[in-house]
């Protein structure tokens, strides 16, 4: 495992994932300008170095986020980073799998960091909710836009306008999160990380491009545009090495490439 530390955010690699920590647990995870910087140079990280397949993006002290610092906000500080928004990811995920794992809250510009990753993992005591409209402002960082997407949107409605919080049994009936774990989230993420990290890194890659992007797509042009995507992985490397590999009763060894 490597390891490194910034003020406010710690990364760590393990396995091939790479960990990254909001360390600012005494004010709740409160997300900061130089939190955002520094997880957007992670998400930076993650996509660029071929040996990390996957993301955890997790909180210190028992919180995932509490979402904006607002002392930065009442001095004029925005947690957001030009292209990539709010907390460095919210506007531009990484073309990685991107995991939470959420311990404690996940409230306003945390729940909206926790929606734009792609999996969530969460402990049977976390709370979400996107409370924005309790401090007269909006939750402008993909809550209001992104979580109609993900459940019902008379439930998103709900959660907008009442600022209520929900609990991780019924964000799990809803569908926001995958997994609810009674011990650490963390462990259960990397658990699931490992199972996509086994995977072919340029399949796992491509598969997530398709899911996003094709929503948008024009049904009439749906498999031509997804027939570009999947061409140069059906004639790679690591295609062929999958079949020699399940053909020899063997795991495979993935290049990426």
């Amino acid at each position: 495992m490597s390891e490194q530390v910034s003020e406010e955010v710690i990364t760590e690699v393990e396995d091939g994932v790479l960990i990254v920590t909001i360390n600012r647990p005494e004010a709740k995870n409160a997300m900061t300008k130089a939190a955002s910087e520094a997880i957007a140079a992670a998400m930076d990280r993650l996509d660029a170095e071929d040996d990390l397949r996957v993301g955890i993006l997790t909180g210190a002290g028992g919180t995932f986020c509490s979402g904006m610092d607002l002392k930065g906000f009442l001095r004029g500080e925005s947690p957001s980073v030009p292209g990539r928004g709010f907390g460095g990811v919210v506007q531009a995920p990484p073309a990685k799998p991107l995991i939470a794992a959420v311990e404690g809250y996940a409230l306003a510009g945390g729940l909206e960091l926790m929606i734009a990753c792609d999996l969530v993992v969460a402990n049977a005591g976390a709370k979400f909710g996107i409370p924005e409209a309790k401090r007269g402002l909006v939750a402008a960082a993909g809550g209001v836009m992104m979580l109609p997407d993900q459940i019902p949107e008379r439930v998103a409605m709900e959660l907008a306008l009442t600022g209520d919080f929900i609990d991780a049994k019924r964000a799990y009936e809803l569908g926001m999160i995958n997994t609810v774990t009674e011990g650490s989230a963390l462990e259960g993420a990397k658990e699931l990380a490992a199972k996509i990290a086994a995977n072919g890194p340029l399949a796992v890659r491509v598969s997530k491009q398709i899911m996003k992007e094709s929503r948008g797509w024009p049904m009439d042009e749906r498999y031509d545009r997804q027939g570009k995507l999947i061409a140069p992985v059906f004639v790679s490397e690591d295609a062929r090495e999958g079949a020699a590999a399940f053909a020899e009763k063997r795991a495979p060894n993935w290049k990426g490439k």
